[in-house]
């Protein structure tokens, strides 16, 4: 994709072109005149060396126009992500678009749909061989904090069991600062080694900053790593209009620029040419209540506006949506979900992160997970458009037909019926309703229930071939002796 363009401009536009670019102006001005605050002595020497002006005493980094364009430009406008197999997994850029699980939820929703504690590693392997077989959800991540695990080695313990529950690519990220090496270590045994892994990379870091305009010396560091082992990874900018970023929904838009190309400055100032993605996760400040729902329409509006600024500058987007900020899996689970899904897919983000999640981003539910999973595959189907090649035109077949023909006979029906729809699996009911009565009345929640159940049962995840499992346990048992941990829940 070509930089600074407005060719590859999504379905949805909040923005005029004009607006892009006075957004990308006034970012640039923020950038030079106040600068970011880094409180990472290496990132800030690393700006300085580059051009950036840096005041030590102030962690801050004043960062020039001239810096930004030249990070645009080196930055790649697209890469492909592979699963742990080396197969394609998602191609991320122009308007592709992917979905994966919310990520570092802290809470697990059991199956009655009701009941609430804290998340641990046995739910992550049920998250994980369940999205395996999920087609519409793309991607794995690391879904939810495990706290039956150390602390220290929280973060890469999650890519340990992502890697062995599923082939799938994962998004994940560091909670620490030796995170993204044990991590790297971890893929590079999973894939057959570092060189494989940088060739075809399988995951994608999530890396945010502190809002507003502060990277904290983890998250610095992280991006520093990142870059320096060849590892994708995505800013996750958290605009929080009225609390964090201006009231406004532009003005909001004007904080995660230039937050975002702050580190994207830094990163290819370590390493030109390190695969970035243009990400975030906004939400709305309700002044009510003081939460932040990342449902509210306003929300995915500023994600919708934020893509613009990222397909502007020829980058891969991201966001967080398809999620709802219910406590449980009602109606209100559904329109949000539905609604914030639909807006990211006509924005044409390109990974959208949030299937499976409640209560803003905090509790994850399984069978939120597989009814999600009939909303993104009604988002990817909307994606695809109409077909209007000769084939599906069909003329020759309506004049063939006339008036009063019936279609349900021909042969064009019989090849097309099943690609032409989105048809979806039975969370889902379509039957009429002396069916539904017979069949036990039963609501999408206790059928997403019984299709979880079913998935448990008869899916098998593709498991990792013996000699890269045992470099994986072997990669596992090294960052466990360097931190000290003797055994872990899940093994190895």
């Amino acid at each position: 994709m070509k930089k600074y363009t407005f060719e590859g401009q999504p379905s949805l536009r909040l923005l005029s072109d004009e607006q892009v670019e006075l957004i990308h102006e006034k970012a640039l001005q923020v950038l030079e005149k106040t600068g970011v605050m880094f409180e990472s002595e290496e990132a800030l020497r690393i700006l300085k060396e580059n051009g950036a002006t840096v005041d030590f005493s102030s962690k801050k980094a004043r960062i020039s126009p001239e810096m930004v364009g030249d990070a645009i430009r080196k930055a790649p406008a697209s890469f492909q992500l592979y699963n742990r197999e080396g197969e394609p997994a998602a191609s991320l850029g122009g308007n592709n678009v992917h979905f994966d699980p919310g990520s570092s939820l802290i809470r697990f929703v059991e199956s009655d749909g009701k009941t609430v504690r804290p998340s641990q590693s046995k739910d992550l392997v049920q998250i994980s061989r369940v999205n395996d077989a999920l087609e519409n959800i793309h991607l794995q991540s690391t879904a939810v904090v495990c706290y039956d695990v150390p602390k220290p080695i929280g973060d890469s313990y999650r890519l340990y069991l992502c890697l062995k529950n599923s082939p799938k690519a994962v998004i994940t990220g560091a909670f620490s600062i030796p995170g993204v090496e044990h991590m790297h270590r971890m893929l590079a045994a999973a894939v057959g080694g570092t060189d494989h892994l940088r060739e075809k990379p399988v995951a994608v870091f999530d890396i945010c900053p502190s809002p507003p305009m502060k990277w904290t010396e983890i998250s610095a560091r992280n991006i520093i790593d990142c870059a320096r082992f060849g590892l994708p990874l995505e800013t996750v900018s958290m605009p929080m209009p009225g609390a964090a970023s201006p009231v406004t929904l532009s003005g909001s838009v004007v904080v995660h620029t230039a937050e975002t190309l702050s580190g994207i400055v830094l990163a290819q100032c370590v390493n030109p040419g390190t695969l970035v993605v243009y990400g975030g996760a906004p939400v709305h400040f309700d002044m009510r209540f003081g939460t932040t729902p990342l449902s509210a329409v306003e929300a995915t509006m500023i994600a919708a506006a934020y893509s613009q600024m990222g397909k502007y500058f020829g980058l891969p987007t991201h966001t967080y949506a398809a999620l709802s900020d219910s406590k449980l899996i009602d109606m209100q689970a559904g329109f949000e979900t539905g609604i914030s899904g639909i807006i990211a897919q006509l924005a044409g983000i390109n990974m959208i992160s949030g299937a499976g999640s409640l209560d803003f981003v905090s509790s994850f539910s399984i069978e939120k997970l597989v009814i999600d999973h009939e909303i993104c595959g009604t988002a990817l189907r909307l994606q695809r458009g109409i077909d209007c090649s000769p084939e599906a035109l069909a003329v020759d077949l309506i004049n063939q037909l006339g008036p009063g023909g019936v279609y349900l006979e021909s042969d064009h029906t019989f090849k097309l019926f099943k690609k032409e729809p989105f048809i979806p699996s039975p969370v889902v009911d379509r039957r009429d309703r002396d069916t539904w009565n017979m069949e036990g009345k039963k609501d999408v929640f206790q059928r997403a229930r019984e299709r979880v159940e079913e998935l448990k049962k008869t899916h098998t995840p593709l498991p990792l071939d013996k000699a890269r499992e045992e470099k994986l346990n072997h990669a596992t048992r090294g960052v466990m002796k360097e931190l000290g941990i003797v055994d872990l829940p899940q093994g190895p």
